[in-house]
């Protein structure tokens, strides 16, 4: 697929996250993951798919990776075969908990967070070694995050219905 090399990533990454550098191959993998986990309710939303591109875009992913998102057959995906790939920088980041974070804020993105969803984050966290309190203690962090800029929002007068 690709040739494992390294890529630059945006500020933001850095930021967020500590990485700098990341392959396509994983680029493309993460984004794959999260659209199966998504769509595990027999969809992808359009906020969904909005709150993906919005997101890798904002890490650094190349227009080409995004495109490949739009046209994923998430439904036959093998998240097990798409893990493996995930490679990074740096090498105290650490996939599962970011990914298992990430699946919940892509599936709620919509406003629901379907019970098809939320079962496949939590197969996709039993086979990255994610506790079950983990998951709920992300699931919180997640709704305290959307509560927290709600707030934020309604402080500074910010039109959140457009």
């Amino acid at each position: 697929m690709t040739d494992g090399k390294m890529e630059a990533v945006s500020s933001f990454a850095k930021d967020e996250y500590g990485i700098s550098a990341a392959t396509v191959e994983a680029m493309i993998n993460y984004g794959y993951v999260l659209l199966a986990i998504a769509g595990a309710d027999q969809e992808v939303s359009e906020k969904e798919m909005e709150w993906l591109i919005n997101h890798q875009t904002k890490f650094g992913a190349p227009e080409n990776v995004i495109e490949l998102y739009k046209s994923f057959d998430y439904k036959n995906a093998d998240i097990k075969e798409l893990l493996p790939n995930i490679k990074v920088d740096v090498a105290t980041w650490s996939v599962p908990p970011n990914l298992i974070y990430h699946a919940i804020h892509m599936s709620s993105a919509d406003g629901m967070y379907a019970e098809a969803e939320r079962a496949k984050v939590r197969q996709t966290a039993k086979i990255l070694g994610v506790a079950d309190d983990i998951v709920l203690t992300l699931e919180s962090l997640v709704d305290m995050e959307r509560a927290v800029v709600r707030m934020r929002k309604a402080l500074f007068h910010i039109d959140t219905l457009s």
